[in-house]
């Protein structure tokens, strides 16, 4: 894919690629070490550091999330933004993408300073520090495994579940096997990410189910405006039948006319001959008859303006406001819930430097 068809499917990942990349650029023209950023650097340009981020600089729950250790950083979490990105933002729309992105950085930093802050008191850790987009990632990629589950579409494919599973299992795998991996951020970003696709996936079940819905009432719409209303007038239908009644024994009266004089031309004819033809005669007549007031009888039920009216479709339904703004509200519960989870730590680091004066 290409940066124009990047940029037009998947914009806020083309930005975040590009806010990755310029902040390393920038890094690299004011003398920080492309391969080796120094620790001063690396707090300088906004690294997730303890006990700075608990204290008087909280915005680098964000910052440490654009910031990356080196090259090999970088273009390992640019990778697995591009992978990811191009297909979660589709999916999940450019703002809620970029939340998710936000809030599991912000997660996934959250949980490092914690288990750092518990080591501390433990005795078996110290103060450090932590940057870039993998909290993040790991919180996309973790969406995208809630959304092949729910078996939710990007332009009519499927996501691959096993494929998702591998990624992430070698994601965290190399987190535990590597030194120096931040995978309280991992574990933290994955988290957050789960339960924000979560409430992605249950509004989306919820509005596909009432789609579905107005597609069949749709359909019964469409196939009744190809019914037809039918009706017969008492008026017309009766003298139909009394016409063709008429005209059908007037026929027969000829007809029999017709029969005696033949008899009577025809001297030769004998008894029984006579008697065959009059038994005919009498029999067709009984024909008519019957035939006649069959028609009569069969139309007669029309003759009360017999309508045939199609059933009329219930009206379109439309989804819930509350399962369209379910993702939001999850997210605005977890920022609730992060800045709870900040202050509680902030509390407590006040305390021990209390105690420590």
């Amino acid at each position: 894919m290409t940066i124009q068809q990047l940029l037009k499917t998947a914009p806020v990942t083309t930005l975040l690629l590009a806010s990755f990349i310029g902040l390393f650029v920038m890094q690299l023209v004011t003398g920080v070490d492309a391969n080796n950023p120094s620790t001063e650097a690396l707090v300088k340009w906004g690294a997730n550091a303890l006990p700075l981020t608990m204290m008087d600089d909280p915005w680098r729950l964000v910052s440490s999330a654009f910031l990356h250790i080196g090259l090999m950083h970088l273009l390992f979490n640019g990778f697995a933004m591009y992978f990811f990105g191009q297909i979660a933002e589709p999916m999940f729309g450019s703002a809620k993408f970029l939340a998710l992105f936000l809030l599991a950085a912000i997660g996934g930093n959250l949980l490092n300073s914690y288990v750092t802050w518990q080591s501390i008191l433990d005795g078996t850790g110290q103060p450090g520090l932590s940057a870039g987009a993998s909290g993040g990632i790991m919180g996309i990629g973790a969406a995208l495994l809630i959304a092949a589950l729910f078996k939710i579409s990007v332009n009519g494919m499927v996501l691959n579940l096993k494929s998702l599973i591998f990624i992430m299992g070698i994601n965290l795998v190399y987190g535990f096997a590597v030194p120096g991996i931040d995978n309280a951020g991992h574990i933290g970003g994955a988290i957050t990410g789960l339960i924000i696709a979560l409430a992605f996936a249950i509004g989306y079940r919820q509005r596909l189910a009432v789609a579905i819905q107005n597609a069949a009432i749709q359909h019964q719409r469409t196939f009744n405006s190809y019914q037809t209303n039918y009706s017969y007038s008492t008026h017309d239908n009766s003298s139909y039948n009394s016409q063709y009644s008429g005209q059908y024994r007037e026929q027969h009266d000829n007809q029999g006319r017709y029969d005696a004089n033949s008899i009577d031309q025809s001297p030769h004819l004998d008894a029984n001959s006579t008697e065959q033809d009059t038994a005919f005669a009498n029999n067709e007549t009984n024909t008519a008859d019957i035939y006649a007031e069959s028609v009569t009888a069969n139309n007669s039920p029309l003759s009360n303006e017999a309508v045939h009216n199609s059933i009329e479709p219930e009206a379109l339904k439309k989804p819930s406001v509350i399962w369209q703004l379910l993702p939001w509200l999850a997210m605005l519960l977890i920022s609730i819930g992060f800045v709870w989870w900040w202050q509680d730590i902030h509390q407590q680091l006040l305390q021990v430097l209390k105690a420590i004066e």
